[in-house]
């Protein structure tokens, strides 16, 4: 009896330690997470960043919906942590209207990034952000409109292009207005008389018929984590506050509490946001210059 007693405890406290684990080692806080949040939304440095030499430069970028050099298109939220590293990292797609380029634009927060670094005019440019190309500026140059006046030919789309290669694949480009329309997107309505497709629409429309094709893949994102860290949740729909509020830092919002919360519980289950999701491209305004 006192054999099957010991065994009895061994095993429950087998069962105690593998259950548990995650929330008796865990080695940070949700104060850390939304500290590290404020900091990036405020564009201050955290002790995180790599020190840099004296003539580098170091950015740390927020999610911003409202870019006036980026027409939004998609946005998620994507979360990874174990019981001593976490990291948040946010997507967004876009067209960058200086670059004439579709991008993904991937910000970093959290104890365990590999930060970017760019050398230019001798200096390092240190990041958290990492850019992935959907459609480069020659892409679109080759598709672009090349008749009528000046402003029709600018970031308009030729009706007789009939394939864009969007990260090597080549993809069927629709031209029919009425499923831009049915899909909520409207095309330009300025300087275009043949209702030609924009550059902007045609990113809205594939994320739209084809949201895997223009989202960030693992591969997109583990490049600046590390391999082992565990994936937790994406999140597609979210509550959103203007990045250019700073009365409102993201430890005051619901949305960053809760992501805060399932890191540091490790439970998914517990993004349960009560506020209305607003994160869709259609209710901000971006790419105005």
């Amino acid at each position: 009896m006192r054999a099957l007693l010991i065994v009895t405890l061994l095993l429950s406290a087998c069962t105690w330690n593998r259950t548990d684990k995650g929330k008796h080692e865990m080695t940070y806080s949700a104060q850390e997470v939304l500290e590290q949040l404020d900091l990036a939304f405020q564009g201050k440095l955290s002790d995180y960043f790599p020190a840099g030499g004296n003539n580098d430069v170091r950015y740390n970028f927020f999610l911003d919906l409202e870019h006036g050099y980026c027409e939004t298109a998609g946005s998620k939220i994507h979360l990874y942590g174990d019981a001593t590293r976490w990291a948040i990292v946010f997507e967004k797609s876009g067209y960058q209207n200086r670059g004439f380029a579709a991008e993904i634009e991937l910000n970093y927060v959290g104890n365990c990034t590999r930060y970017s670094v760019e050398q230019a005019a001798g200096r390092n440019y240190i990041t958290n952000s990492r850019r992935v190309n959907l459609i480069d500026a020659n892409e679109y140059e080759r598709i672009r409109n090349k008749t009528g006046g000046e402003m029709e030919q600018f970031e308009l789309i030729s009706a007789g292009a009939v394939t864009v290669n969007v990260r090597n694949t080549q993809v069927k480009i629709e031209h029919d207005p009425a499923k831009y329309r049915a899909a909520g997107i409207q095309l330009r309505d300025f300087d275009n008389p043949n209702h030609l497709v924009d550059y902007s629409s045609l990113l809205r429309y594939l994320l739209a018929s084809n949201p895997a094709l223009v989202g960030a893949t693992e591969n997109d994102i583990k490049q600046q984590l590390p391999s082992d860290l565990p994936k937790l949740l994406t999140i597609d729909s979210f509550h959103f506050e203007s990045t250019y509020d700073k009365a409102s830092p993201p430890s005051a919002q619901e949305t960053y509490q809760l992501l805060a919360k399932v890191l540091v519980n490790q439970s998914p289950a517990l993004w349960q946001p009560k506020e209305k999701p607003n994160n869709d491209w259609r209710n901000w305004e971006s790419g105005n210059l």
